[in-house]
């Protein structure tokens, strides 16, 4: 801002908004809003305003905003059909979506006004906010990837699709209850979803089981036979995904599985007929009931194998059918649909869309092979073999029996060449092999049947290429790439925390970063600047002091905003290592105890995720977690230096509250354990300071703020943790009875100091410490010292703050899509009027 100093950009802009009258168009607009608002209540309860129910209150101004978005949405459709523009249909088993409200009256540009309108009424919007459940349709980064993804791409203009399951109950509620987790099921939808609309006019058939196999003609041609398969019905509900201020309005298709259209024709039934058609019922109402089915059992894991061959079927069909009736060629399917993996649960998409191409389409299967390769690209999200999907081959062939005859033609022919390049050498056969040890391996299927495989991390994609996927590279190195993640800023700044995007507008003048994310970096010129810097400190207190309330309600524990935040919220994991943190705050408190000359500042450590309900050993970490805070929360001699919370059912809505009041990021996974992570990038968005190993996205994290001045790297490198592993030289017992520090925290999980807790005792030592936690025990107390260190100097960890937000534009999703968007599907933005 021209002829203002620096320091006095907040307040002149607060200034000038607060005095600067509304203008006459949003006067129009508000009342606009205040007709359909009243309008669409009385149309829906028949009752005045002032007798209507919050949730009622909530569904009316969702139901009103809906109005503004169905014309756009229309018009998107119609615009898209009518240019023939090559379309992208982005598959994922989640999409975390979080509360839809506030993020569509943002994107809408109507949030203020409708704000006004209910405060005209005495109605709170933000209260109404608070009304909405989290859709139950993900459980961690995966599905936070995706719902990013697709809101970029509306924000974009780029014609780009979700596709997914409609699940009924989400993965679970978590309980804290003495210490443990509980598991209750999320009926999220309990109330309906009001953002969804119900399209049974444009469900589809999908099939399992039966038999299928090719029958010769008297011409000598081969035909398909498929005898008596299970038909399912599955039937979508779209979802409007709203573009940010600029009328695009793009559709995540939810699938819900549903009795066949003739079920409910009884007729004359036998009591056994009566039996099957109860049994029929029970198994389609399962496929859309949860997310991810318990897969210790063989039931649970062919469960997911159902679910992921029916949203993949059923998503599939309906593109292609969607293509046809437009009256594009089907061979021209390759250049105007782009279907994109998430993960392996969606790769059947190959072997599906060979089938509707070579079965229903008639093409043959040279051709249908072209087209399929040029459709789909696939992104992988794990460095760890033993997590890449595989199904048993008879269990597979006899739920998907056509599906299997076409993935084993598509590796026989595939073999073909790979024995044509290494010929006399079965083992490069083997480990390029889709079908091997009696298991099709999905994350093979899915490289050899597309265009494009991408890592989601720099670090993460070079060791894809020269670890878990090295001899498909070598086979075909052009294929690999990376797209390094990103956050959709509009929800985890604008929306999370709207003081700092207020401060960032008023700073820098601007609001093209909204936007244009990248212009965030316009903050470097003001990261040294003391009045600036003073104002940073203001929102960070603002929101810590949110969080504390939010604590002190919902935990029923007194934190002080003015201590350290210490954050640590992910889907509780050993590789995540939340062990090695609370083990850490053990050697604190123990440092208190017995060490009169040891200090430290007072620190507020906070945990949050959920464990699945069978990884025995993350559910111990957790009770573990609150046992040690039960005993330390409570003891006045440490004076309130140390206090821990774990925050039950984190999610997406907890975490817009959680995020933006870290001072510190803990980002601690083993090194080349983590693919990305993208709770990083939302603690550096909002100005916390990163302590991390160099992993996944803390890679680039440390490049963009310039290096370990503006946050704290420690522990084994990537390459020395794939060394130990390919030595088995490690020794966790080497750990314990070298290091004294290390020998009295294990000892403590045995002793009785906060129960028992042999479960973890018997996982470091007996098992090995797989995630090396003991051998980086020290370095992340080390890292922990360097941090209150930093702390104690306000001025640079406020500028070091300063430093991140300003270098995170970078971590937006929209850059992400942009890069998926011109290097691997080759779509353009397209302008509505």
């Amino acid at each position: 801002m021209k002829g203002t100093a620096k320091g006095e950009c907040f307040d002149l802009a607060r200034e000038k908004k607060q005095k600067s009258p509304k203008n006459k168009e949003f006067e129009k607009l508000k009342e606009g809003l205040k007709n359909r608002f009243v309008n669409t209540a009385h149309i829906m309860w028949g009752r005045d305003l002032n007798e209507l129910t919050p949730t009622e209150i909530y569904q009316t101004v969702a139901a009103t905003a809906k109005q503004y978005i169905s014309d756009n949405w229309i018009k998107t459709n119609r615009t898209y059909g009518e240019r023939e523009e090559k379309q992208v249909y982005y598959f994922s088993i989640e999409f975390l979506m979080g509360r839809l409200l506030k993020a569509n009256l943002i994107n809408l540009g109507i949030e203020e006004a409708v704000k006004e309108v209910l405060e005209d009424f005495n109605l709170d919007l933000f209260k109404t906010y608070e009304e909405e459940p989290d859709a139950g349709l993900g459980n961690g980064g995966l599905g936070r990837l995706a719902a990013c993804f697709i809101d970029s791409m509306a924000a974009h203009r780029l014609p780009g699709h979700g596709c997914s399951i409609r699940y009924q109950y989400g993965l679970f509620e978590q309980k804290i209850i003495d210490g443990n987790q509980v598991e209750i099921p999320d009926n999220w939808l309990r109330d309906g979803f009001a953002w969804e609309y119900r399209k049974p006019d444009k469900a589809v058939d999908v099939k399992f089981n039966g038999h299928a196999y090719m029958k010769e003609m008297e011409d000598g041609s081969l035909k398909l036979v498929y005898e008596n398969p299970m038909t399912v019905m599955a039937v979508p509900y779209d979802v409007p995904i709203v573009g940010y201020h600029n009328n695009t309005v793009n559709t995540l298709r939810l699938w819900n599985a549903e009795v066949n259209r003739d079920f409910s024709d009884y007729g004359m039934l036998t009591q056994e007929q009566m039996r099957q058609k109860n049994e029929y019922r029970m198994f389609v109402e399962s496929i859309t009931r949860y997310l991810y089915p318990d897969d210790s059992t063989y039931d649970g894991r062919r469960m997911r194998l159902i679910q992921e061959y029916f949203m993949t079927s059923a998503g599939v069909q309906s593109i292609v059918r969607h293509y046809k009736k437009t009256g594009m060629d089907i061979h021209d399917f390759g250049q105007k649909i782009a279907i994109h993996i998430n993960d392996t649960h969606p790769a059947v998409a190959v072997a599906e869309l060979m089938r509707i191409l070579v079965d229903e389409e008639g093409l043959e299967w040279n051709e249908a092979w072209v087209i399929t390769k040029s459709t789909i690209a696939y992104t992988n999200h794990t460095i760890m073999p033993e997590a890449l999907e595989k199904w048993p081959v008879d269990m597979f062939r006899t739920l998907l029996p056509r599906v299997y005859m076409i993935i084993d033609e598509i590796n026989r022919r595939h073999l073909e060449e790979v024995r044509e390049r290494y010929p006399q050498d079965e083992g490069k056969v083997r480990a390029l092999s889709i079908i091997e040890d009696g298991m099709v391996h999905m994350a093979r299927l899915a490289i050899v049947g597309c265009h494009s495989v991408n890592g989601v991390a720099k670090i993460h994609s070079d060791i894809l290429k020269t670890t878990t996927l090295r001899d498909f590279c070598e086979y075909n190195p052009k294929m690999f790439n990376n797209k390094t993640n990103g956050i959709t800023h509009r929800r985890w700044l604008m929306g999370a925390n709207p003081e700092l995007a207020n401060l960032i507008d008023a700073t820098i003048g601007s609001r093209r970063w909204h936007r244009h994310p990248e212009q965030l970096d316009l903050l470097n010129d003001f990261v040294d600047d003391k009045p600036f810097l003073a104002e940073l400190g203001k929102v960070k207190r603002l929101r810590k002091a949110a969080l504390a309330e939010y604590i002190k309600e919902h935990n029923h524990i007194e934190v002080d905003p003015d201590s350290i935040f210490d954050i640590q919220v992910k889907r509780i994991h050993s590789y995540k290592r939340q062990l090695m943190n609370i083990l850490h705050i053990m050697y604190q408190y123990n440092r208190l105890k017995t060490d009169k000359s040891y200090d430290m500042l007072p620190t507020t450590y906070i945990f949050g995720g959920k464990a699945a309900p069978g990884y025995y050993i993350a559910k111990e970490t957790i009770r573990l977690i609150n046992a040690v805070a039960a005993k330390v929360n409570n003891d006045a001699s440490i004076k309130g230096k140390i206090k821990i919370v774990f925050i039950e059912n984190f999610g997406v809505s907890i975490g817009e509250i959680v995020y933006p009041a870290a001072d510190v990021s803990e980002q601690i996974s083993t090194a080349s354990k983590e693919a990305s992570g993208t709770g990083n990038m939302k603690f550096m968005m909002n100005g916390a300071i990163t302590l991390g190993t160099l992993d996944g996205a803390n890679v680039e994290i440390r490049e963009a703020v310039g290096g370990d001045e503006h946050c704290v790297i420690f522990g084994l490198r990537a390459e020395e943790v794939l060394t130990y592993y390919a030595t088995g030289t490690y020794s966790a017992w080497d750990e314990y009875n070298t290091n004294p520090n290390v020998r009295l925290v294990v000892n403590q999980l045995v002793d009785g100091s906060y129960g028992d807790f042999h479960s973890l005792y018997d996982y470091l030592l007996h098992a090995n410490d797989e995630f090396f936690i003991l051998k980086d025990f020290n370095a992340y107390a080390e890292a922990h010292e360097e941090i209150m260190r930093r702390y104690k100097d306000k001025y640079n960890w406020l500028k070091s703050s300063a430093m991140n937000i300003a270098n995170s534009g970078c971590f937006s999703s929209d850059r992400t899509i942009d890069e998926y968007a011109n290097e691997i599907w080759q779509v353009k933005p397209v302008m509505m009027s």
